[in-house]
């Protein structure tokens, strides 16, 4: 199976299980490899309920410690962060990525201004927001973290339909623009499968999305976005039938922030 690099920790406020666990769990799936990557502290703190703090950054490199020996060499561990992509970060994005000897950083897209859409304490104000609206500033914000060239990974490409709100009419209008931009900036996508078990029942991105892309060049992993070590690589074999629909035939390796390709199984 490919690597699974999208995982996250108890530090998140919202995940559970040990490394060792998780590390099991990605040898029974046969992953090349088993990548961490938790939601990144974000200044100023205390910034919202679901991501470790800047304090607790040893007790992260700890958590990849672990892993890395109990795997004992059976698999390789990545390490990597899951960074919010906001007005203004760019500086501490950077103060991040010296921290540690990264393999990989995702950028993903959770905030709207003060609104992580994505939320499910926040549901209420979907009932209140123009969809269209939404999805424009969305994929306008995603183009922009594409443009910045800071992550290796961008995470969940449409996480905006997550509760099923989707403006009618062709998402083309929409996709486009964001996957020229991706392109032009080098990024690999992820097609994350925790969107089949969300309201939308949908894996992040959509087929119309991934086939866009697939055809502009942008190179893929497949991610489970694992809150739980019996989420590692769930769904993969249908992911992997989704990604070579769209016209896919590798996926990508990290390491060190250097990246190479491995044939889809």
């Amino acid at each position: 199976m490919p690597a699974d690099y999208h995982t996250h920790t108890p530090l998140c406020r919202h995940a559970h299980g040990e490394p060792e666990k998780f590390v099991e769990s990605a040898l029974a799936a046969g992953l090349t490899e088993y990548g961490i990557s938790d939601h990144a502290p974000q200044i100023p703190e205390p910034f919202d309920d679901w991501r470790m703090a800047v304090a607790e950054l040893p007790a992260y490199f700890d958590w990849i410690k672990r892993a890395r020996k109990h795997a004992a060499g059976r698999i390789p561990i990545r390490a990597g962060l899951e960074c919010d992509w906001l007005a203004g970060c760019e500086s501490w994005i950077a103060d991040l990525a010296s921290r540690y000897e990264w393999d990989y950083l995702i950028g993903s897209v959770h905030y709207l201004g003060d609104w992580d859409f994505d939320n499910p304490k926040w549901l209420g104000r979907w009932a209140q927001s123009d969809v269209e609206a939404v999805w424009t500033r969305y994929w306008e914000t995603y183009a922009q973290m594409a443009d910045s060239g800071l992550f290796d990974i961008l995470g969940h490409p449409d996480l905006v339909k997550k509760f099923a709100h989707i403006p009618p009419g062709d998402l083309n209008r929409y996709y486009e623009p964001v996957v020229d931009a991706i392109a032009a900036s080098g990024s690999v996508i992820e097609l994350n499968t925790a969107g089949w078990h969300k309201p939308c029942a949908d894996a992040y991105p959509s087929s119309g999305f991934l086939e866009l892309a697939c055809s502009a060049g942008v190179p893929l992993v497949i991610s489970s976005d694992s809150h739980a070590p019996e989420e590692i690589a769930r769904d993969f074999a249908k992911a992997i039938q989704i990604a070579k629909a769209a016209g896919y035939r590798e996926t990508q390796l990290f390491e060190k922030r250097a990246r190479r390709s491995e044939v889809m199984p």
